[in-house]
């Protein structure tokens, strides 16, 4: 591990441990602040993807069953699934249930839910190519070995006790490189990366979807899927945590310095929608 890096990973403890030291907040003002950031990751996520919802859009139809004229079908069930995944990470997370091959096909049924029934929940039974990638995904008849390989590298890396971090980096980039569903494997491989992320105590990161964001999230996977580099994808993903803990501690110290239970999610920095 280069040095940088392991003073990223040393300045997320320290935050962490802030994290942690603060007085419990009231329980409808925690929930206030994560049901935000919650909307906040869906939109992020389905924008990677290519989704046209805006923020506020995005929350008008997960928070109220809102249609939004002139978006797709596609694009509201997005939306919807996403925030249910949320949901479902969350509460795998509390109950600390083993992750699993299993897990990773629910979570993935739970993104295609209503968008594709044949393939929600199954891997893909036929060769794909990235857009923009030269990496090649490998062959479907290698996919069921290469996810076993895949859960037993990450269970030695628990046991070799290698930072939660890096491992949750792992887990979201070796996904995405084994490609292992038709459709839905970037947004499967974030929360999947991120219900590891909250099992160990850390806060969801939100890689975020604009052009020069995607680019550089882009880059970074080309260049550990082709290169067997994975300095920059965790870099990137160290890096996206220390600014999800800096946001939680700004906001819930504001909110216990005003005495209020009402969070203002504005206060740190956070999205801001192309063309506002």
């Amino acid at each position: 591990m280069n040095e940088d890096l392991k003073l990223l990973l040393d300045k997320a403890d320290t935050l962490k441990g802030e994290l942690s030291a603060l007085r419990p907040l009231p329980e409808d003002a925690l929930q206030k602040i994560q049901d935000a950031l919650d909307i906040e990751y869906t939109y992020e996520s389905n924008r990677i993807e290519g989704n046209t919802l805006t923020l506020q859009e995005t929350a008008l139809v997960v928070n109220e069953g809102v249609t939004i004229s002139g978006k797709s079908m596609r694009e509201h069930l997005e939306a919807i699934n996403h925030s249910e995944a949320i949901d479902y990470i969350k509460d795998i997370a509390k109950k600390d249930i083993e992750i699993s091959e299993r897990t990773i096909k629910e979570i993935h049924a739970l993104i295609l839910h209503g968008i594709d029934r044949e393939n929600a929940g199954k891997y893909r039974t036929v060769p794909v190519m990235i857009s923009g990638s030269t990496h090649m995904p490998p062959q479907p008849y290698l996919i069921q070995k290469q996810m076993e390989d895949f859960m037993i590298k990450y269970r030695q890396m628990e046991e070799e006790k290698v930072h939660p971090v890096l491992i949750a980096a792992y887990l979201h980039d070796e996904l995405v490189r084994i490609h292992p569903f038709i459709d839905g494997n970037g947004r499967t491989s974030r929360l999947l990366m991120n219900l590891y992320l909250l099992r160990n105590g850390y806060t969801l990161v939100t890689l975020k979807g604009s052009n020069e964001d995607k680019i550089s999230y882009y880059k970074a996977l080309e260049e550990s899927h082709t290169e067997n580099k994975p300095e920059a994808f965790q870099k990137l993903v160290v890096e996206a945590e220390i600014a999800s803990l800096q946001r939680y501690l700004s906001i819930m110290e504001y909110t216990d310095a005003a005495g209020t239970n009402q969070p203002d999610v504005s206060r740190a920095s956070g999205t801001k929608e192309d063309g506002e």
